[in-house]
């Protein structure tokens, strides 16, 4: 997929603030600091699309981007450690979710994990939460490029030994650098062959207005 147009739509705290569902939406969440700006600035290509900040936490909305004017991707604030208070992170877990589960135009979301640490169990936890709730999810290994090939192997075969404790198969997932730009094919491929099945939801009177 050529990526011709990315451009910023909305920010939102409120499902009903979000844009119409009229085109296939995919989101990216992760943990504070997996790389999550970086990562989506290079899939687009536009440099400063996503803002970058070494400050954990910075993305506290949800972030629509018009994508070739035909699909949403959708920046979503991370979930775990960051510096702010307990109540805004309870108000951010409540309308990420109330996104993720009700947003009929989301096909996908994309869970970023930094795949130079040892499994975590807080995505673990997230993972499994989202497979009872019936959320489709891909896994997006991070930073691919700060490991050597050995390293990177090793990590992924841990990865998916501790993942398949529980899972019956591991989730679809990618690798990426946003340094050497891999996995960005793959990943647009995935959503441009997933754009063919969308069916436009049928919108009530006050999404129509």
């Amino acid at each position: 997929m050529l990526i011709k147009t990315a451009v910023f739509i909305s920010s939102s705290t409120q499902l009903k603030q979000c844009p119409k569902p009229v085109f296939p939406e995919y989101a990216f969440i992760g943990r504070s600091n997996v790389g999550k700006s970086s990562l989506l600035n290079m899939i687009t290509g536009v440099n400063g699309l996503a803002k970058i900040s070494s400050q954990p936490g910075k993305t506290q909305l949800i972030n629509h981007f018009l994508i070739n004017n035909n699909w949403y991707l959708v920046d979503l604030p991370g979930y775990g450690y960051a510096k702010i208070s307990k109540s805004k992170r309870t108000d951010w877990q409540t309308f990420v979710e109330n996104y993720i589960v009700k947003r009929d135009s989301l096909l996908a979301l994309f869970v970023l994990i930094d795949i130079r640490l040892e499994p975590q169990a807080i995505d673990l936890a997230y993972f499994e939460n989202l497979s009872i709730k019936g959320i489709p999810f891909v896994i997006v290994f991070t930073k691919s490029d700060k490991l050597t090939k050995n390293e990177l192997a090793k990590n992924l075969a841990n990865y998916k030994r501790v993942m398949l404790e529980k899972w019956e198969d591991m989730p679809q997932s990618f690798v990426t650098s946003s340094i050497t730009k891999t996995g960005r094919d793959e990943i647009l491929k995935l959503i441009n062959e997933t754009n063919k099945l969308f069916v436009k939801p049928t919108l009530s009177k006050t999404e129509e207005n």
